[in-house]
């Protein structure tokens, strides 16, 4: 690896991570770990539950399974090298392993279009109640979790195609805790206008849309709650929907930060911390988010918890 922009090009990057914060390192870690290993028990838990319990074999606790299983697969592909990194003094991942690691957009991008479905699937519950097992078929279910997943995949194909066209050759400093894109753009010394116009064109398709596909559904959902006469059921009808509304806007509200937001100046350790929120953060809470205000979910676990009890006795 060389040090001028025209010279040997650029085979290993070198990750910052958290080194601003030194005397932190140990605590950085605990923390970072213990919410890793919570994000995969808690997520565990839930699909485990889903799985066992006949009675949340219904299309909501489908989507939320793969869900969970989605987020599982997310954290895993940033947090094992960002705890690995803590104690290294080379902080290097190879050109080839940043692309790799790139592929956590795939999922990204995938959870977009899964909470879009999501969404979809809470106003064909609320505003068409009667015709909703029709609508929500089992075979339909499992085409709009293919279909995130395949779009999410291709999305996230073309941009790492893309980002193999371009050349490094130097520097090679990254200030973050993972190959984040806007700054490989920046160490690029490729022209990355085509790059940058392409990945407009692909966060129009998947962010615009799949927040356009989640308004209008809450936009029905609204008014066929305001419809409903009793004080209870409309509580009823907004609590089922609370639970995926929060996972949405904190799931979107901290990607725009992070990628519409500034990147320049004092706003880099800012945009690491949310990075800290969408990548490792959000995981680990999206089980507590949908279980904590659930009904069905405490009474699963119930459930579960009387029949480990008759087992044992």
């Amino acid at each position: 690896m060389a040090g001028g922009r025209n010279s040997t090009a650029v085979m290993t990057f070198i990750l910052l991570g958290f080194s601003e914060f030194p005397k932190l390192t140990i605590v950085l870690f605990s923390v970072f770990l213990g919410t890793y290993l919570m994000t995969v028990c808690w997520n565990l838990g839930l699909i485990t539950l889903i799985r066992v319990d006949s009675h949340l074999h219904t299309p909501m606790y489908f989507f939320l399974s793969n869900l969970s299983l989605l987020d599982i697969c997310y954290v895993s592909t940033i947090a094992p090298k960002m705890l690995s990194d803590f104690f290294k003094k080379q902080k290097s991942v190879s050109f080839v392993g940043c692309t790799m690691q790139y592929f956590f957009s795939s999922l990204g991008l995938t959870e977009c279009c899964l909470l879009a479905a999501m969404a979809y699937d809470r106003y064909a519950a609320i505003c068409n109640p009667l015709l909703y097992t029709a609508i929500m078929s089992p075979t339909l279910c499992v085409q709009m979790v293919a279909g995130s997943c395949v779009t999410g995949f291709f999305g996230s194909f073309i941009q790492r195609f893309a980002l193999l066209q371009l050349h490094f050759c130097g520097p090679n400093v990254i200030n973050h805790f993972f190959c984040d894109l806007p700054q490989l753009l920046n160490l690029s010394c490729s022209d990355t206008f085509f790059f940058q116009i392409m990945t407009s064109v692909l966060t129009v398709i998947f962010g615009l849309t799949s927040v356009s596909v989640i308004m209008i559904s809450y936009g029905y959902i609204v008014a066929t709650i305001l419809k409903i006469t009793s004080a209870e059921g409309r509580s009823k009808a907004f609590n089922t929907c609370a639970s995926h509304l929060t996972a949405v806007t904190l799931f979107f509200g901290s990607g725009i930060f992070v990628y519409l937001y500034p990147n320049s100046g004092d706003s880099l350790s800012q945009n690491k911390l949310a990075s800290v929120l969408y990548t490792v953060i959000i995981p680990m809470l999206n089980p507590l988010i949908y279980s904590l205000r659930n009904k069905e979910i405490k009474d699963a676990l119930n459930r579960w918890k009387k029949r480990i009890f008759f087992c044992c006795y």
